[in-house]
């Protein structure tokens, strides 16, 4: 009887330890598992291999590397997956040499520029640049979607009206969300050592980034139809419009973003009306020709008070700057003139900006205003 007894607690007390033990265990390995979870979740960020680069409105922050930072990137299918399209699989041989990779952000209602300066301007460089969510940290080659990704690598052949040098350089832009963006630096055909300076660029999204607009002063000009009306001016009149993200919104289209460089000098504003049934000519004279000037005007209702950078809306904007590259069968000198401003059965107000191209914030001018009939 005693035996009996002692091999069924025998059998109890084993099975109780057993139950016991997994138990613990069990709660020892969720616990693991919910501790390396939050770890992952609070510390989730890019490699450490992934240098982190921090953008500043409107400027070009520019650092130095080196392709022997990087690493050869055996498997590089992820660039020409459909849900990334980077780079075609012909062109592999352009990405074969090390890879050095950067973090950054581009903020809202930005464009971002990003180019690579080989010290050597013999050496054969690549890039890329891919856009993601800022809770996304896929680190190439493990990266299956993006929003966007963009190259940049030695041309097989020339393009029309086009050159190529040592640099490359892709765009990216941002519209309400902000994005990750990782910037991989690259040595075509197995290059693995090289010196760079790599330059980041970003235009707008200043509402991201703490920059304080000066007031903005408007100077009113009276105009009358069939005159001609001019006015002295210099920039250091004006001040730098901050965010000019107003310009290249849908509801305005005074000019792109690629060409906001063009306006990052001083803004000097003026008011005029435009009488019913007339168009206006403005045209801007440096008193310096070699100086580099932009223009813009916009038209609104009279009652309309919208000043820039608070433009939601207008009837038509226009603008002038200096070209890019040269147009046919015409010429462009230091002057910048904008014409196709018009009313019908009413009269509008015209804000006309004059502007220093590339932060140029002194010069004077001649601001000339010709109302016509259009009878």
């Amino acid at each position: 009887m005693i035996d009996n007894y002692f091999f069924v607690y025998l059998n109890v007390n084993v099975d109780f330890n057993l139950t016991f033990k997994k138990s613990i265990m069990k709660s020892i390995y969720l616990t693991f598992v919910f501790t390396v979870s939050i770890f992952f979740t609070v510390n989730a960020q890019f490699p450490v291999h992934v240098k982190n680069i921090k953008p500043v409105a409107n400027q070009t922050v520019s650092i130095k590397g080196n392709l022997n930072q990087g690493a050869l990137m055996e498997d590089l299918s992820w660039a020409w997956s459909s849900s990334v399209a980077c780079f075609p699989a012909t062109q592999k041989l352009k990405f074969a040499g090390n890879h050095v990779l950067y973090n950054t952000v581009i903020p809202p209602r930005a464009i971002m520029t990003i180019t690579v300066v080989p010290d050597n301007k013999n050496a054969n460089f690549s890039l890329y640049a891919y856009q993601i969510g800022t809770t996304n940290y896929a680190t190439v080659p493990e990266l299956s979607t993006c929003l966007a990704c963009e190259a940049d690598h030695k041309w097989d052949y020339a393009k029309v009206n086009k050159t190529q040098d040592h640099t490359r350089t892709v765009e990216l832009n941002a519209l309400d969300d902000p994005f990750n963006v990782v910037i991989g630096v690259v040595g075509a055909d197995g290059l693995n050592e090289g010196s760079f300076s790599l330059n980041i660029k970003l235009e707008g999204g200043v509402e991201n980034i703490a920059v304080e607009q000066a007031p903005v002063k408007v100077y009113s000009v009276k105009t009358e139809k069939n005159k001609v009306t001019t006015v002295k001016g210099d920039l250091k009149e004006g001040v730098i419009i901050q965010d000019l993200s107003w310009a290249w919104n849908s509801s305005v289209a005074c000019f792109p973003g690629t060409q906001a460089q063009k306006f990052r000098g001083n803004h000097v504003l003026y008011s005029a009306e435009l009488p019913d049934n007339s168009t206006m000519e403005v045209t801007v004279i440096p008193d310096d020709k070699n100086a580099d000037f932009s223009l813009y005007a916009y038209q609104i209702g009279l009652n309309n008070n919208s000043i820039v950078p608070n433009l939601s809306s207008c009837v038509s904007c226009e603008a002038d700057h200096k070209w890019d590259r040269p147009k046919v069968n015409k010429t462009q000198d230091h002057t910048r003139s904008v014409s196709d401003l018009t009313s019908i059965g009413s009269a509008y107000k015209i804000i006309i900006g004059v502007v220093g191209a590339n932060g140029l914030n002194t010069g004077s001018y001649t601001l000339k205003i010709t109302v016509k009939d259009r009878n």
